[in-house]
């Protein structure tokens, strides 16, 4: 099985603050994982590293075959990020948004427009498509967010709270989206160890000073002691 994700002492500052400090993590091709932590304990920072979208102050890091940062361009078209911004442009309608990153990958024609088509249907959007991003709520931009994020079909999801402002529809809906599947990889972000757990094969923990914590088996963590922690 090859290896999708490889840390090796990965650390991050912003100034004397150190956000990550010596993270070690190897994540094979096709698992899930599931980051836990509290408040300020790097999760953000870690997945961001991952996206190519911030570079690591030390340590080393490979994404998908990449050492990061100098090979990122050779990972970054492979990856689907979701962050706490949904990345859409509000003046355009949710199906244009769509078709702006499909071109931004390469695709086009009838399949990009069968793609969106059911990317949409597949989160309930289909006839709220084509308004204006900004005339929708904030579940609805991040049911749109989710779409983004998968339109390319990519190796390797980075998924940073992505339960965030869905309802109960929503939640089931985007699991069916972004839930496991043995052709991906998954770094899923979040502040509920309940619903997050069963989801993953593996989980990492990061403390407030962002080191490890733990690393092992989604299993064997009990969720309401790691609530407890991500609370602390």
């Amino acid at each position: 099985m090859s290896t999708a994700i490889e840390l090796r002492g990965l650390r991050r500052e912003y100034g004397e603050r150190a956000a990550l400090a010596g993270v070690d993590l190897s994540l094979a091709a096709g698992e899930s994982l599931v980051v836990l932590g509290p408040n300020g304990a790097g999760k953000t920072t870690l997945l961001r590293i991952l996206a190519t979208l911030l570079r690591p102050s030390g340590g080393e890091a490979r994404v998908l075959g990449a050492r990061l940062p100098g090979e990122a361009w050779k990972a970054r078209g492979r990856i689907g990020f979701l962050g706490h911004e949904p990345l859409l442009y509000r003046d355009l309608s949710g199906r244009e948004n769509l078709r702006f990153h499909a071109r931004l990958h390469g695709m086009g024609g009838e399949d990009a427009e069968a793609r969106i088509a059911e990317l949409l249907a597949g989160v309930a959007m289909e006839r709220r498509a084509d308004q204006r991003v900004a005339e929708l709520s904030a579940g609805m931009r991040q049911r749109l967010a989710l779409c983004r994020c998968i339109l390319h079909e990519p190796e390797l999801l980075l998924l940073d709270e992505p339960d965030a402002h869905l309802d109960a529809e929503g939640r089931e809906l985007a699991g069916e989206l972004i839930g496991p599947r043995a052709e991906r990889t998954r770094v899923l972000v979040s502040h509920d160890p309940e619903r997050a757990l069963p989801e993953a094969e593996r989980a990492l923990v990061l403390s407030r000073d962002g080191r490890v914590a733990h690393d092992c088996r989604a299993g064997e963590l009990d969720p309401t002691a790691i609530r407890a922690g991500v609370a602390a």
